[in-house]
């Protein structure tokens, strides 16, 4: 077949540390997701449920994300898309919850919000580009 591409070993990107620890991080993501989404529905109520439950479904989303895309991320310009990904939801989902815990807003919501945009945007750069 041409334009296959050769089955993965070990010495190439898909077995890189960036790319395991990347789809590491998207199922812990995930997992961690499940658990928020749980406490939101039985332990939150009003207001507080509905941010805890926004920043559940997109930390599962880009988690699954994550999981699913990383293996795949064969250049660095995608394994930086994912990063980004990883970055943004971090703030934005952690500042959903921490304004919870903490009682405090990081603000980082905003910031989290356009960087997975913004990287979203650049894995769909690389991926026209293959």
């Amino acid at each position: 077949m041409s334009g296959s591409q050769p089955p993965p070993t070990p010495s190439t990107p898909l077995s890189s540390p960036s790319v395991r620890a990347l789809a590491a991080s998207g199922a812990v993501l995930a997992a961690l997701s499940v658990a928020l989404s749980a406490y939101a529905a039985h332990g939150a109520g009003g207001e507080v449920r509905a941010h805890l439950q926004t920043a559940a479904l997109f930390a599962f989303g880009h988690g699954i994300a994550l999981a699913a895309l990383a293996p795949h991320a064969l250049r660095g310009l995608a394994r930086l898309a994912l990063a980004g990904l990883l970055a943004g939801v971090l703030m934005f989902s952690g500042s959903l919850v921490a304004t919870h815990v903490f009682g405090v807003s990081l603000g980082l919501a905003p910031f989290g919000g356009s960087l997975m945009i913004l990287a979203w945007l650049v894995y769909a750069a690389d991926a026209a580009r293959r």
